[in-house]
């Protein structure tokens, strides 16, 4: 049942996403659009309510329960980032809106770029455990505790290697290969050898 309520909690997130900036930008009722985007983290906080009731009512626990926290965890460390995608992709294609670049490849930028999500990543991960850790004294017995304490040590080492990875880009910034002219992270031409 937690996996069903899972995947209508990801199918709610993208049908709202959808409808809310066809509102914004098809019909152009921007209050409507609002209160359908606003409605995500609803989405989220209603899986999570229904996995504490599905608890309380005498559930055992098990990995499809972190698995619910871990999908709300993602959902708001990583959701405004996807609505931000998509509104920008939404925009170019039915508002007549500029062409959405993709991240940066290059120096500085991509470095930056490597820390924003490694920001979301740990902020996912902490807002998971806190979910998670919010569920132990719910669950009926050790083996079940063990159950959501083996997230601490996933979520960790995620968190850690993304932190690993953004620190490597600090260290040892890519650069654009020779010749290259590149303006935010992104090559827009090349430097053509001068003829003697």
């Amino acid at each position: 049942m937690i996996v069903t309520l899972i995947v209508a909690a990801e199918v709610a997130f993208w049908i709202l996403l959808a409808l809310g900036l066809a509102t914004r930008y098809l019909l152009r009722l921007r209050a409507v659009s609002t209160v359908l985007l606003v409605g995500l983290p609803v989405v989220d906080l209603t899986l999570f309510a229904l996995i504490v009731l599905d608890l309380r009512g005498g559930a055992t626990a098990g990995w499809t329960h972190a698995l619910a926290a871990g999908y709300a965890g993602f959902s708001i460390g990583y959701g405004p980032s996807l609505v931000r995608w998509a509104d920008r992709h939404f925009q170019y294609r039915f508002a007549g809106g500029p062409k959405p670049k993709g991240a940066p490849k290059y120096g500085a930028e991509r470095t930056a770029h490597e820390w924003r999500i490694c920001r979301r990543t740990v902020a996912s991960a902490a807002i998971t455990l806190g979910l998670i850790t919010a569920l132990v004294p719910l669950s009926d017995g050790a083996a079940h505790v063990a159950t959501f304490t083996g997230w601490y040590l996933r979520l960790g080492l995620t968190a850690g290697i993304n932190v690993i990875v953004a620190g490597c880009y600090s260290l040892w910034p890519k650069e654009a290969p020779a010749g290259a002219i590149v303006e935010e992270g992104h090559v827009v031409g090349w430097k053509i050898p001068q003829q003697r």
